[in-house]
């Protein structure tokens, strides 16, 4: 089935959802401060009320299907955000960003997830309308992506800040740096002399986090949806109000030790949801001489919905009562 979606509609919520990001960008360039946990909160609802409003337009323009498109694919992009900030939690201790100016890191870097993730889910949405088989690919690609988050070796968040750590020794030796911050600012004078600051280096490692994670999000939120629409916004709603959860989780991100593998059985499953679409819409000669491959089940959107939900809910409960558990028995021993 294609969206039915008016037009109007679909420009109009485009629009607003980047004039909601300019002004969020703006508020924080006019007065960048630590955002208090009663501010993060009201934010980080406002955001959430207003993706749970965007599916109730969706159910009435388009109907129930493409709503829970919308919000499988918006939960599990919004876990796959907060995974994100583990990374940026690391980069920030890594390069002593003062916390006054952290939010500008964060918008800047959600702005860069953006731009990344609009390439990819172009790419994506022209190479899926005109390649059936790169479901298989896709499909393979998560399940190895799941094995990784799962059985990371010497850490997965690790992994990625070896890479950015490539990228920093490279722009090292490209430009020149200085070694102290000058507020938020990209560039200062030292010695009279216009040179960088460490802030360059910091949204560098915040860019190549965004790419590495988009090209894990994109194959994923496409198990869900082959609506580019939904894809876009699903990851538009799971970006904002990211850099107040930032702030909000502070030292519970520490505390959530299961929610890569319940972001792994996420993946693992939705990759072989594509598998098994990709074996429905087969067109491979070797594979069932070309034929549809009827007998694989086709998972249905509120079963991925359902799968989601639960997933996110086990892993973080179970972080909970663990964290819980050994608080308790510091407490005992001390």
């Amino acid at each position: 089935m294609d969206l039915a979606l008016p037009l109007w509609f679909e420009i109009g919520s485009l629009v607003v959802l980047t004039l909601i990001l300019a002004a969020d960008l703006l508020l924080i360039l006019k007065r960048p401060h630590i955002p208090s946990t009663r501010e993060s909160t009201l934010w980080v609802v406002f955001y959430i009320c207003l993706a749970l409003i965007f599916a109730g337009l969706m159910w009435i323009f388009a109907g129930g299907e493409y709503a829970g498109q919308f919000v499988a694919g918006w939960l599990t992009e919004y876990s796959l955000s907060i995974d994100n900030l583990f990374v940026f939690v690391l980069i920030m201790a890594q390069f002593a960003v003062p916390r006054r100016y952290q939010q500008e890191v964060l918008m800047v870097g959600i702005i860069i997830a953006l731009v990344l993730r609009g390439a990819f889910i172009l790419v994506g949405a022209t190479v899926i309308e005109n390649f059936s088989p790169i479901f298989y690919v896709f499909g393979a690609f998560l399940v190895w992506t799941a094995y990784r988050q799962a059985f990371p070796h010497g850490g997965a968040h690790d992994d990625d800040v070896q890479r950015e750590n490539f990228v920093v020794r490279l722009l090292r030796r490209t430009v020149d740096i200085s070694d102290d911050y000058d507020g938020a600012k990209l560039r200062t004078v030292v010695n009279g002399k216009k040179i960088f600051t460490p802030m360059i280096i910091v949204f560098a490692a915040i860019g190549v986090t965004d790419l590495l994670f988009a090209i894990d999000s994109i194959p994923a939120i496409f198990g869900i949806t082959q609506s580019p629409f939904i894809v876009f916004t699903a990851n538009i709603f799971a970006l904002m109000g990211l850099r107040q959860l930032y702030f909000l989780l502070g030292d519970l991100l520490d505390r959530l030790r299961y929610l890569h593998y319940g972001i792994a059985f996420i993946l693992a499953f939705i990759g072989l949801k594509l598998v098994f679409h990709a074996m429905h819409v087969n067109e491979l000669p070797f594979i069932n001489n070309g034929e549809h491959i009827e007998w694989a089940p086709e998972i249905s959107t509120w079963m991925s919905l359902g799968v989601i939900i639960a997933s996110m809910a086990v892993a973080t409960i179970a972080s909970l009562i663990a964290s819980a558990r050994d608080k308790k028995k510091a407490e005992l021993s001390s």
